[in-house]
């Protein structure tokens, strides 16, 4: 990975609606030279001077898609600013429920890559622990989804959730192999309770054998929340996947 680790602007958020320039800046000061904004719909035009003015690139980007009339704008704004992938953060819960239901969102999502490819991106699915926590004749949600997706629609794992949804995530990424794009990396004990996340390494996940077992997929730090300072988990975070040569 070239440009190595990404991070999930949501983890800044507060931040970022305060001074989108400024916490780009220092994001990119901490080392980061890629990036994943969420919102497109709302912060595209800002981030369009704000990413090549902080030196960073966007290859992915969180933002709702799936049943919006409005996707083809989505995709428009993501081309703009040569974000890759547009990944679709989360599908209600009930659609997850049967099986018709994961065939449905799959349907959605090969819809959803047909009208992303006029704009030249794709698509992808980011997980919660809902999609590992149902299952369908002992398989889970997420990999019924994989099953059924159409060759141009990606994963991005959120690991930390893929285990409080019961997975092992070593062993969920070798069962969905080359399908996972990237990982959402953030760690701690596997709870619901988001402010429990801490920085990569500093909690209970495998880290390394995750990122082993998809070697090739983006690796985004992300945490939802967490009880300290989010800016300082980043930088640990950063600091930590260096330090294990894994950025």
């Amino acid at each position: 990975m070239a440009d190595g680790p990404s991070v999930q602007l949501y983890t800044v958020r507060e931040a970022l609606t305060d001074d989108l320039p400024a916490t780009l800046d220092r994001l990119a000061g901490m080392g980061f030279r890629q990036v994943e904004p969420f919102g497109l719909s709302t912060h595209g035009a800002a981030l369009a001077a704000a990413l090549p003015a902080a030196g960073l690139t966007a290859p992915t980007a969180h933002q709702s898609f799936v049943g919006r009339d409005d996707a083809d704008a989505v995709f428009a704004t993501a081309a703009e600013l040569g974000v890759r992938t547009v990944i679709d953060p989360m599908v209600a819960r009930e659609r997850w429920t049967t099986p018709d239901g994961v065939r449905s969102v799959a349907d959605d999502l090969a819809a959803a890559a047909e009208r992303a490819a006029a704009h030249g991106v794709a698509v992808g699915y980011h997980n919660h622990a809902q999609e590992l926590e149902i299952h369908h004749d002992g398989t889970t949600a997420l990999e019924v989804l994989a099953a059924e997706l159409d060759e141009r629609v990606v994963l991005e794992v959120d690991v930390y959730w893929a285990a409080v949804g019961g997975q092992d995530p070593v062993a969920l990424l070798g069962r969905l192999g080359g399908r996972v794009a990237a990982l959402h990396l953030k760690d701690g004990p596997v709870t619901t309770d988001t402010r429990d996340q801490v920085a990569v390494g500093r909690g209970t996940l495998p880290i390394e054998a995750i990122v082993g077992a998809a070697p090739h997929a983006l690796r985004v730090v992300e945490l939802d929340d967490t009880r300290g300072d989010r800016f300082t988990a980043v930088a640990d975070s950063l600091e930590w996947l260096r330090g294990a040569g894994l950025a």
